[in-house]
């Protein structure tokens, strides 16, 4: 399936400034966790806490794009917009890792959570020849560069409780046509060694990515997540960026962990609310489709024991790419952001 997913696009600004955050709230800036589970300061002026523990183990960045939005709209006195991207903004989403200076990155976001008496969740995206020269395209100049820079990921993280989803669409394209064959002795050679590398850190968690309900056919994807080092993972995740249902998510994870000797998976639920888009041209209807919601919040807490969790790897109000009005991928559009939380009971 080309053109699965736009997901997260990075500026050296945007991600300095994310990862100074993080910094501050390491440093002093906010408080240390209370009794009541969460954490109620240096924050981007929204009054952003953590979730309770028992919810949703996963830090929740004080200092986000949706955090800062929720700040400005009430600054300018948008009070019921402002209200509506809090349910995105109080929720814990993913730190897509940028491609420059990864250890200072993932020691920000770590030490930011591990302060918060949270896990970091983390999306690693940086594999060469990335999606296929579509609206992601990018990652690693080559092999030895992205071997490089998962030592700097794992360098970051130490031994602070991270949750890392592994390369969205990584897999998928190679099963697909879209990667050129000459580079897949490659890609699963660098998969498999990110998921040793990853899984020799104490309290690291990974998960492979392994495409979505919309690709139905888990016959073809098993063999390269063997290939990839599923063994040696803790299982893989589905739905990444897209809009299955969790139904139909859980459905195909569990004829995909089957043939993988029982693993469990993670469910991106970010904005399944209402399912996948039916209208427009097929190859597009993953692209900013209109009419979705938010869909469960993250959690441990699920409904079959094969799923480890609930998450928000997509972080709901940004890009998938430069599609139906869209800005370019991973850009915040705030109008599809409220959108999504307006259409959410």
């Amino acid at each position: 399936m080309y053109g699965s997913r736009g997901v997260r696009a990075f500026s050296g600004r945007r991600m300095s400034a994310v990862v100074l955050g993080a910094a501050l709230l390491v440093t002093g800036c906010s408080s240390s966790d209370g009794g009541d589970g969460s954490d109620d300061s240096g924050d981007a002026g929204a009054g952003i806490t953590q979730q309770p523990k028992e919810k949703a183990p996963f830090w929740v960045n004080p200092d986000g794009t949706a955090a800062r939005e929720v700040a400005a709209l009430e600054k300018s006195g948008k009070k019921q917009d402002a209200e509506q991207i809090r349910k995105i903004a109080e929720q814990p989403v993913a730190e897509w890792v940028g491609p420059d200076d990864p250890e200072r990155q993932t020691r920000g976001f770590t030490e930011a959570a591990d302060k918060a008496g949270r896990t970091a969740l983390l999306v690693l995206y940086n594999i060469p020849h990335r999606d296929c020269g579509q609206y992601s395209q990018g990652g690693a100049a080559d092999g030895n560069a992205y071997r490089d820079w998962v030592d700097g990921v794992a360098a970051g993280i130490g031994d602070r409780p991270a949750m890392v989803v592994l390369e969205p669409d990584a897999l998928l394209h190679l099963v697909d046509g879209c990667t050129p064959e000459q580079f897949h002795e490659e890609r699963y050679d660098l998969l498999k060694g990110a998921v040793t590398k990853l899984k020799s850190l104490k309290n690291t968690k990974v998960y492979l990515d392994a495409g979505n309900a919309g690709w139905q056919n888990p016959d073809q994807i098993f063999e390269p997540l063997n290939r990839a080092g599923i063994a040696q993972a803790d299982g893989f995740s589905v739905n990444v960026s897209n809009f299955y249902s969790t139904k139909d998510s859980i459905a195909y994870g569990k004829q995909l962990s089957a043939k993988v000797s029982g693993k469990h998976f993670v469910i991106d639920t970010s904005r399944n609310g209402k399912g996948p888009y039916g209208d427009g041209k097929p190859d597009e209807r993953w692209c900013n489709p209109p009419g979705r919601s938010l869909g469960e919040t993250p959690t441990t807490k699920t409904a079959d024991p094969l799923v480890d969790a609930y998450l928000w790897v997509k972080r709901p109000g940004e890009s998938d790419g430069e599609c139906k009005g869209g800005p370019k991928a991973g850009e915040w559009w705030a109008d599809y952001a409220l959108k999504l939380a307006k259409a959410t009971g």
